[in-house]
């Protein structure tokens, strides 16, 4: 088994088509029909990043870092996230989605990201932790646009937010993110990475 990973346009064919099968299989299209391999899941502005775990052709587990320059309390940071975390159904529970999880925690490190932060659902906090991430107590992610902003606390979500910090600079910003509204804004298309 191997990590691997690849802009989202540049993902090879055979490879992309698995994982928007996986996708397609977690979260089902209200058509019905998957996307073409060709397809893109992400804004191409967010510089996507698809990480795979694959053992030989096989894709056993995927995720996406999306990142874009974020301004909080008055700091401008390069900020990451995890989006589409998805493992094949007969792969789950081996450990597959927490390795790939923690190698995306240390990729996006060494990208160069000043702070990596996301939102899942309540029940997957300790999934999250035991890949090294934490839990931003009290924090709310507002995704979408400023015109029309999509939180991450509005009815009927069930959201926390997970973060770590990478840099000298996100490191001094960490203790503005608990019990903080943080404007990511990552537009129309991933509302709420």
């Amino acid at each position: 088994m191997q990590i691997v990973s690849f802009p989202e346009e540049a993902a090879p064919r055979q490879l992309r088509a698995q994982v928007l099968d996986l996708q397609n299989e977690a979260w089902p299209s209200d058509g019905g029909e998957g996307q073409g391999a060709g397809a893109l899941t992400h804004d191409p502005a967010l510089r996507p990043c698809s990480v795979l775990l694959v053992d030989g052709p096989v894709v056993l587990a995927a995720l996406d870092i999306l990142s874009k320059e974020i301004v909080h309390a008055g700091r401008r940071l390069l900020a990451g996230g995890l989006s589409t975390v998805v493992t094949r159904r007969s792969a789950r529970g081996l450990g597959h989605g927490r390795q790939l999880v923690s190698a995306a925690r240390q990729l996006m490190a060494d990208q160069g990201l000043d702070i990596g932060l996301f939102s899942c659902d309540r029940p997957l906090q300790g999934f999250y932790e035991s890949a090294g991430w934490q839990l931003l107590p009290g924090a709310v992610l507002i995704g979408g646009t400023v015109r029309t902003p999509f939180p991450s606390d509005r009815p009927g979500f069930d959201k926390v937010t997970m973060a770590d910090f990478f840099s000298p600079a996100g490191r001094q910003a960490g203790p503005s993110f608990p019990h903080s509204r943080i404007e990511l804004y990552p537009g129309e298309i991933d509302k709420l990475w």
